[in-house]
């Protein structure tokens, strides 16, 4: 768990989907040996996300449960809608502009927002500011046209 305030680190997707860049951070965020919070907006939102996490890797499924299920608390990968950090994640990703609720207690949270809808990066400048504003370290992150992640601010 956290032992200082939570990183906020937002993804402008500009070139690829939000599920697939999800897959390949989830994967990174297991190999560190962290549990994870996927939060979307939208029960809908949820059940896709859920299903795609089962079929998506060629290689194997990422290891997830959903918030309303049994044993929720002993996920690796907990999907939801709700604030609750019910598995104890160290990272809470956070989709389709959903709201971070209270950050005590995760180490990173990380925000994946479609650069292609100015809607949604509006809301990702908003998270920002109110990020900066409670004191939080933030950081830019942006994709390369060869497709790797530099931090940008």
């Amino acid at each position: 768990m956290a032992e200082g305030p939570c990183e906020v680190w937002f993804y402008h997707l500009e070139r690829a989907e939000p599920e697939a860049v999800l897959g390949e951070l989830l994967e990174k965020t297991l190999a560190r040996g962290w549990r994870a919070r996927v939060k979307t907006t939208s029960p809908e939102r949820l059940k896709a996300l859920d299903d795609r996490l089962w079929t998506d890797r060629p290689e194997g499924f990422l290891p997830h449960g959903c918030e309303a299920e049994t044993n929720a608390e002993r996920q690796p990968i907990l999907l939801g809608v709700s604030d609750e950090n019910l598995n104890r994640s160290n990272a809470l990703f956070l989709l389709d502009g959903a709201e971070p609720g209270p950050l005590g207690g995760y180490t990173r949270c990380i925000d994946l927002f479609d650069g292609g809808d100015a809607q949604a990066v509006q809301g990702a400048r908003a998270r920002w500011k109110t990020a900066k504003a409670a004191g939080l370290p933030v950081s830019y992150w942006r994709q390369t046209e060869g497709g790797r992640w530099e931090k940008q601010a």
